[in-house]
Order: C-alpha cells, then structure tokens, then sequence
C-alpha cells in the first residue's frame, strides 16, 4: 500500500470489535495499532484522511472509491468453531448441528417479522459485535473470511442472506 506510506507487505485494516483502523502485515501475519516502523508519515495522514474518515463513507453505505460495504451479522459459534468462547459462554461446547438449529430458528424468526436481525443479534450473537446490534462498520474485500466477505458483497442494501459458514461459525449477514 504504498499511497498510504506504510512499508513493504503492510496495510491498514478495521477492527470491527474496536471500530478503529490498525496496520497488519499480510507477509508476518503482525498487526499493530500503531504505524509501523518507516512509515511515511505525512502520507499516512493524507491516506488516513481519505479513506478513515467518516466524510470517506458515502451516504449509500459504501465507502467512497474503496469498495466498502456496511453489513451487520448474528453468529452463532460451536464447539469446533476457530475461537469456541464468546461474551455470553466462556467455553461453547454446542454441536454443528445444534448450531445450525439455532440458527435457522433465528433466520425464520426474522424472516418472517418477528424481530430483527439487530434486536436478536444484541442478546444471541456470539460475536462481541452485539453490543452493536451486529454491526460490524465498513469493510472492503480482504478484510473478511471468504465466505462471510462473498455472501456480504452478493447482498444488495436491506437483504438478509442465508445461512454463511465460516471458520467462526454460522452467521446470518444483513447489508
């Protein structure tokens, strides 16, 4: 990312626990909060200016000339998911299937009106993004699994997607 002024193989991404971007190393896998050493500062800025601000997000919901997109998300994780913990459940002993039930039982609940995906996310989410009602802010292609970022981008502004299996776990995404 050499127009943000950031040295070889680093670039700035977004926390969406935290909402704030942070510099990651896709060669060493290292993140930071911080600029890493031999950033180009002024560059930086003017970067940071461009695309973190909230003037660079668009009214649409998309982030101006990046790409973004804004979902929100209700997860539901399982004894085999990457980190079986979350805020609610300090060790999830859940079976797939039994996620999967959960989750459905979720999708038709707010398919058919019931609630929202937002109200359900800020009590049933696994993800500590309930506490923003499942908003996970703006993000460009990259900085999501495959499957979540593939499923958010296929969704147009309002719709709900599907059942979404990541390495997380099983995810309902609205954009």
């Amino acid at each position: 990312m050499s127009d943000a002024g950031l040295p070889p193989n680093w670039e700035v991404r977004h926390s969406n626990s935290k909402n704030l971007p942070y510099y990651f190393n896709a060669a060493t896998k290292e993140s930071c909060w911080e600029p890493p050493s031999g950033t180009d500062t002024e560059k930086l800025k003017v970067y940071m200016a461009q695309h973190h601000s909230a003037s660079a997000v668009g009214a649409d919901g998309n982030g101006v000339n990046e790409g973004k997109i804004r979902a929100a998300h209700l997860l539901v994780k399982h004894k085999d998911s990457r980190r079986p913990k979350s805020w609610k459940e300090a060790n999830i002993t859940r079976s797939r299937d039994e996620a999967m039930s959960m989750i459905l039982s979720h999708e038709s609940r707010i398919r058919s009106g019931e609630t929202s995906l937002g109200d359900l996310a800020a009590s049933e989410s696994d993800c500590s993004s309930a506490r923003k009602r499942g908003d996970l802010g703006f993000f460009g292609r990259g900085e999501m699994q495959k499957e979540f970022e593939d499923a958010a981008f296929a969704l147009k502004p309002g719709e709900i997607s599907g059942v979404v299996e990541t390495a997380s776990g099983l995810h309902l995404i609205e954009r």
